[in-house]
């Protein structure tokens, strides 16, 4: 049941921004005043809507800036970015409409504006990547601007961006004295709504080059650089692990062995025998058509895989999805070796692996569950992130510190 949007996606898309409330990066009220602006609107309407409030905010912004009030400023540019990403998620698909490219544009400019606002103004920087370069930020902690410190590399999945994870998961880090790094990869933000090119299973070849450009920075501590991942960075984050060996520490949110196992598992419930996966390409077409017919009837699978997982993917049809989905996964001989946090969510999906995950890495990991009980039980705890935080930078306190 819709909590605050008619729609039932507009609601999923619209009320993302209430696990960054706690985080500056929303307030109830907006967030609400949106969704009856939008009522029973389509998705233009709602990606509308979200633009004027984001509009609205960089003109306050621009307004308190001028006044002098930087304090207020910094907090509306950063607010009006979340806003921003919030209004194209429908939109989502091939190709890339441009009214998605114009609204990440004001997104990431609003960002820029608001981390360059203070006594220590943060500017983005650029990752060489093979033939291109990746958006990013090095964020350093409140009051530790000029020290070497523990420092988190922040990557995504799917869905979201750069200033999701922000407010998601590094303003927490922030106030724990962590510097952040925040990216976008292949398949995510810039690099597939403007430069289109497609998500990658071995973030390795990612990170690698990412870590990198941290190791080489004064103020990080190359002994304390830790890789956190949440929605598919549950995987990516393990996966860049095997092969990146500079990592202190790795936190999945969700932990996630193999995001190919959910793939093979709709196949096989079409009818498409185990030992064919192990072949993709010989799959029979009228397994293929099933599995199409299913996605079609559902307006949430149909944007969750053919609007976002065909485009993230760089595929067209369901058969080079399923070719692609199966190669997201770690060797079976993957070893990881450094210490582990897998989280895992009551009632999601994609966390059910974790506790396998956690036994396949061995002794160094560690499962952290949350439950609805608690307010966290849904897919990358959206639901009490604050809570999420806590326990998970509390592990990353003592895993630091343990080690003498």
């Amino acid at each position: 049941m819709p909590l605050l949007f008619t729609n039932d996606q507009h609601d999923e898309f619209g009320t993302w921004g209430l696990a960054y409330i706690p985080y500056g990066g929303a307030d109830f009220g907006e967030i609400a005043a949106v969704a009856k602006q939008v009522g029973d609107g389509d998705d233009t309407a709602f990606y509308q809507a979200w633009v004027d409030l984001g509009d609205r905010l960089v003109g306050d912004a621009s307004t308190a800036a001028t006044a002098g009030h930087a304090d207020s400023a910094r907090e509306l540019y950063l607010r009006a970015s979340a806003y921003f990403a919030s209004a194209y998620h429908p939109l989502y698909g091939a190709p890339t409409d441009p009214r998605l490219v114009a609204a990440f544009d004001k997104q990431t400019a609003a960002f820029d504006d608001g981390l360059a606002i203070g006594p220590h103004p943060v500017s983005s920087i650029r990752i060489p990547y093979e033939d291109t370069t990746l958006p990013a930020y090095l964020i350093p902690a409140p009051g530790h601007e000029t020290e070497r410190r523990p420092t988190i590399i922040f990557t995504n999945g799917y869905d979201a961006t750069i200033t999701d994870m922000y407010f998601a998961s590094a303003v927490a880090a922030l106030r724990r004295g962590y510097h952040c790094v925040l990216f976008d990869g292949p398949g995510q933000g810039e690099l597939l709504y403007k430069q289109g090119i497609p998500m990658r299973p071995d973030w390795e070849a990612v990170v690698t080059p990412v870590v990198d450009v941290v190791a080489a920075q004064s103020i990080v501590d190359v002994d304390s650089i830790v890789l956190s991942g949440w929605s598919l960075g549950g995987f990516l984050a393990p996966r860049a692990a095997s092969g990146e060996r500079r990592l202190a520490a790795v936190i999945a949110d969700p932990g996630t062995w193999s995001v190919a196992d959910s793939v093979r598992a709709f196949a096989e419930g079409m009818g498409a025998p185990p030992d064919a996966l192990e072949h993709p390409e010989e799959i029979g077409q009228d397994v293929i058509d099933k599995m199409t017919a299913v996605v079609e009837s559902n307006p949430a699978l149909h944007w969750r895989i053919v609007q976002r997982g065909f485009w993230v993917n760089g595929v067209t049809d369901m058969r080079g999805f399923v070719e692609t989905s199966l190669q997201y996964h770690l060797p079976d001989d993957a070893t990881i070796t450094c210490p582990v946090l897998a989280t895992a969510a009551e009632n999601d999906l994609l966390g059910a692996g974790a506790a396998s995950f956690v036994e396949r890495v061995g002794s160094r990991a560690t499962l952290m569950s949350f439950t609805a009980a608690e307010g966290a039980g849904e897919h990358c705890e959206m639901t009490n992130r604050t809570l999420l935080n806590r326990r998970v930078l509390d592990w990353l306190d003592d895993t630091l510190n343990a080690r003498g």
